[in-house]
């Protein structure tokens, strides 16, 4: 067995980033959050097109902070949800943690995102106010359709992008469908502020709500005018507003440090995310037919943080995986696989099984992708796979 030379992530913070990050360091800034966490919300929302963003100290907190400000909006007529069976533990457990009802949805067997006819048919049986979308592994989901349904069924959407950052749909860019949307800027995702997560929405409402929970449930970090209309609204004396508290909050900030290097990123995203697409058009070249990957309409781009395929069976993917482990090529299993199969979901609810998403658990696997990782990397890792096959 080689030791690990191609690894399914490597850091995005380089030593030029590194080193700016001293310089910045040596003006001995404030650490905590403040004027930079802005600014890095500010840069974010231009680059992702939306108008508004909340820092936090992951995407796992990223989508807490949404469920929990869809929650406290009023705009429930009921807390059903319906959630896919392929994500991320943290793209589910808030609803549990909540109190809403979630409903599981199969899987789609292109984008491994939800199945819009099973879809569909839930919101016909159960009448959901809101629906929680995964654009799984940065490969778009099929979203004229999902959007066709949001406005037939008048669901809320959540987007859970976390590890979609750069996938764009039809000229689009993933994140901006759902009335919010989540990210997450760890370090085995597209870009990574060493730990930390957004919210993105352009609704002022699910904005304010988002600041006020990430700090506590005050309202410092509201706009004047907001933080104004709130002490009024309960006739609060001023000098008591900065630690009046108007909703059960959480403590989820990140820090200016964590900012800063977020700045950074962004400057160079764009490139981080032409490496990733590159990458993931030269496996789909080089498997052709011969492999069952994860694929979107030709309109989109994908942009992964790892190429999800699946093997025919499980007996095959432990064979791709020994030699893939042989030829020092790090691997895991597909995201989480089906998460109805899952103990924090089945001793509360039952098994949830379906054809698509138990095959992706029984038999996906993922392929390193990250802009380390040269053409000839990709073509030597799908060798290598193809002789397994």
């Amino acid at each position: 067995m080689k030791p690990i030379q191609y690894h399914l992530a490597e850091d995005t913070i380089d030593n030029k980033d590194v080193d700016q990050l001293i310089d910045w360091l040596k003006t001995y800034p404030r650490l905590t959050k403040d004027k930079v966490t802005i600014q890095f919300q500010e840069k974010w929302s231009r680059w992702l097109g939306t108008a508004y963003s909340v820092f936090c100290n992951s995407g796992s907190s990223a989508n807490l902070l949404m469920y929990y400000a869809l929650l406290l909006s009023g705009r429930l007529k009921n807390k059903k949800v319906i959630v896919p069976s392929v994500g991320w533990v943290t793209s589910i457990a808030p609803a549990m943690q909540f109190g809403f009802e979630p409903i599981m949805c199969e899987a789609d067997p292109d984008t491994f995102g939800l199945d819009l006819n099973h879809l569909e048919n839930l919101i016909k049986q159960h009448n959901p106010s809101t629906v929680l979308a995964v654009q799984v592994l940065g490969v778009p989901h099929k979203m004229k359709e999902l959007m066709a349904l949001k406005e037939k069924y008048g669901f809320i959407l959540l987007e859970d992008a976390c590890a979609a950052i750069g996938a764009v749909y039809h000229g689009k860019k993933i994140g901006t469908f759902g009335d919010m949307a989540s990210f997450s800027s760890y370090f085995g995702h597209q870009f990574s502020t060493i730990e930390g997560g957004l919210v993105s929405t352009s609704d002022k409402q699910f904005n304010d709500l988002l600041l006020m929970l990430r700090s506590h449930g005050w309202s410092k970090d509201l706009d004047p005018a907001a933080h104004k209309a709130y002490l009024e609204k309960y006739q609060i004396d001023d000098f008591h507003s900065p630690f009046v508290f108007f909703e059960p909050g959480f403590n989820l900030r990140s820090t200016d440090l964590n900012a800063f290097i977020g700045l950074g990123q962004v400057d160079k995203l764009d490139w981080i995310v032409q490496r990733r697409q590159e990458n993931h058009s030269r496996y789909k070249t080089n498997f052709g037919n011969k492999l069952y990957y994860q694929k979107c309409d030709p309109e989109s781009t994908i942009c992964s943080i790892s190429f999800g395929a699946l093997a025919s069976s499980n007996d095959q993917r432990k064979s791709i995986v020994s030699a893939l482990v042989e030829n020092g090529v790090e691997t895991r299993i597909f995201s989480a696989g089906n998460l109805g199969l899952h103990p924090f979901w089945y001793n509360r609810y039952g098994k949830f099984s379906a054809p698509v998403a138990d095959k992706i658990h029984h038999c996906g696997f993922f392929l390193p992708n990250n802009p380390s990782l040269k053409i000839e990397d990709i073509d030597f890792i799908s060798d290598v796979v193809l002789k397994a096959l």
